[in-house]
């Protein structure tokens, strides 16, 4: 490497653009005497908002008393839906709800959903019955469960469970995981 030299007036002119300076006696740091503040974590905004996209292009068709349940989130592998069928991911929590109205079965659900992904829930199981109660053979938790879930924010994916789980009167449910750390919005696992 050519070691360069400087002409007296870039000397000048750097000592000028510099000011007055002092020579450092001694090049250890001393630290402060002050208390450092604590770390804090970010706030997570827990509120309780909708997390239901109001989408009206959902065209849906109605499904009956043996009918099965299947979606999987656009972006996301097929293989998905068969990990979750085979008990992948494992079961963390449950809820019924059966004989509930419509409204109550809805604010369950909202709530429930939001303790799990608060809870880093990844799979749930949601227990809704065949409907056979119902009027005119028409399994009204079940299509509503199938709107709710497909219009939900951190439902990646669902499916009826197996025989022995419930078969066609409960679905096994994939949540999104949610990132505390991070402001951004949560990416697709």
């Amino acid at each position: 490497m050519v070691k360069k030299t400087l002409t007296s007036e870039d000397s000048d002119l750097f000592r000028q653009s510099i000011g007055k300076v002092r020579p450092v006696n001694n090049d250890k740091i001393m630290s402060t005497t002050g208390h450092k503040p604590k770390p804090y974590p970010k706030e997570i905004n827990t509120e309780l908002t909708c997390p239901l996209t109001l989408s009206t292009a959902l065209n849906l068709d109605t499904v009956g008393l043996e009918d099965s349940l299947s979606y999987v989130a656009s972006g996301l592998q097929t293989t998905v839906l068969k990990k979750l069928r085979k008990g992948y991911f494992g079961l963390h929590a449950e809820i019924d709800l059966h004989g509930l109205t419509s409204n109550a079965a809805k604010q369950q659900l909202l709530q429930f959903l939001h303790e799990c992904t608060h809870n880093g829930y990844r799979c749930v199981q949601i227990v809704h019955g065949k409907g056979y109660r119902s009027t005119d053979q028409y399994p009204v938790l079940k299509n509503n469960l199938n709107l709710w879930l497909r219009q939900h924010q951190e439902v990646l994916a669902f499916c009826s469970a197996s025989p022995k789980n419930g078969g066609t009167g409960a679905v096994l449910v994939l949540l999104r995981l949610l990132n505390k750390y991070s402001s951004d919005d949560n990416a697709i696992e």
